[in-house]
């Protein structure tokens, strides 16, 4: 069976840089698996987001999502997929903060004919719902984004990434500036939404107390053979994900 996302000899190198940012073995994930993605600043957690979701293309190797190589895309039909499949938790929120709650979380749907068309009720139903999932006040939903707290804007851009049932979420960092209440309920209400929809979760974060909730991790300061130069006989320092249903480290070419 094609798994929803498949990384292999993975590899990456800015253009102009002396060295390699990112070299791993690879990794596939199964539709509705999660993967904890974390490891010190600097250990490339940011490239590798930007290369799973097809906003940049690898050096070499393969990134594929529901059995595509983003490479083989032109840039133009990368985006449009993208809008389809993919929905992005920025650390920054990133929510336009002159629209309403309820037009921030609709971006997507008008992005995206497939997702609008992924919502039995309509955009507008589907965004309403899951404003209301999130615990998120309806007197809110007609304000500008800027007027919300902080962990409502986090709700907000939850909401955003999850409506018109993308196949995949990237949460990049979503929790850094939240407290541990606020965290630990956020966290409740990503993971339940992810389930009920039946969307795959990648969660990156520097705070290893999350990955209790997610049955696959990769530990990237290890698996990332651009830093460590080499890796050790098995396991996470072998720069394979612990092994799990969802994810399954692929052998390097030979």
């Amino acid at each position: 069976m094609t798994p929803l996302l498949e990384t292999r000899d993975l590899r990456f190198a800015w253009p102009g840089s002396p060295g390699e940012t990112l070299a791993i073995e690879g990794f596939a994930l199964a539709a509705g698996g999660r993967l904890f993605v974390f490891g010190e600043s600097g250990c490339g957690k940011s490239t590798l987001l930007a290369l799973l979701a097809g906003v940049l293309v690898p050096t070499s190797g393969r990134v594929a999502l529901l059995g595509v190589d983003w490479a083989a895309l032109p840039p133009a039909r990368r985006d449009a997929r993208r809008a389809d499949h993919v929905g992005v938790i920025f650390q920054q929120f990133n929510l336009l903060p002159y629209l309403s709650v309820l037009d921030n979380v609709l971006l997507p749907c008008r992005f995206s004919r497939a997702r609008a068309d992924r919502c039995p009720n309509g955009p507008a139903a589907a965004a309403r719902e899951l404003l209301a999932r999130m615990a998120l006040p309806e007197a809110l939903w007609a304000r500008p984004a800027r007027t919300l707290s902080v962990g409502q804007q986090q709700r907000v851009a939850a909401a955003r990434a999850l409506v018109g049932a993308p196949e995949l979420v990237i949460a990049d960092e979503p929790t850094s500036a939240l407290d541990a209440g606020r965290r630990d309920e956020f966290m409740a209400l990503l993971l339940g939404q992810c389930e009920a929809s039946g969307a795959a979760l990648v969660f990156v974060s520097h705070d290893e107390r999350l990955a209790v909730a997610f049955p696959e991790r990769l530990d990237l300061a290890a698996a990332n053979r651009a830093r460590s130069g080499g890796s050790s006989a098995s396991g996470e320092r072998s720069g394979r994900p612990t092994a799990g249903g969802g994810v399954n480290a692929l052998p390097a070419k030979p």
